[in-house]
């Protein structure tokens, strides 16, 4: 089992205000941190990846569908594939997120 310091990995940015760390990738599923500046926002989208995350710092709105919730740190989500959904940062935020399976323009 590989053991991988957070610092060793690179940091790729995404969209203006939003950077991602690939941290783990295995067959089944992936683990990614996501940085978000504030008023960052990553529009809505969709992918047939089953995504679940959750919130270790700052505030965000998400939107899943037609469901809109403020999110504060210790907030959880799980988006199933192919639900539209965008992520607005309220104020700086860190956000760990678990896609099955990996998306592979991701590793």
């Amino acid at each position: 089992m590989p053991l991988i310091a957070h610092d060793s990995v690179q940091p790729v940015p995404m969209l203006p205000g939003v950077v991602r760390r690939t941290m783990t990738a295995g067959d089944r599923m992936m683990l990614i941190e996501v940085r978000m500046e504030a008023a960052a926002v990553v529009p809505m989208h969709t992918h047939p990846h089953e995504q679940t995350g959750y919130l270790v710092s700052g505030r965000a709105r998400l939107q899943v569908g037609d469901e809109v919730r403020e999110l504060s740190p210790g907030d959880c989500w799980m988006i199933p594939g192919g639900v539209p959904h965008e992520a607005t940062a309220l104020e700086a935020c860190v956000f760990i997120d678990v896609f099955s399976p990996p998306r592979e323009e991701y590793r």
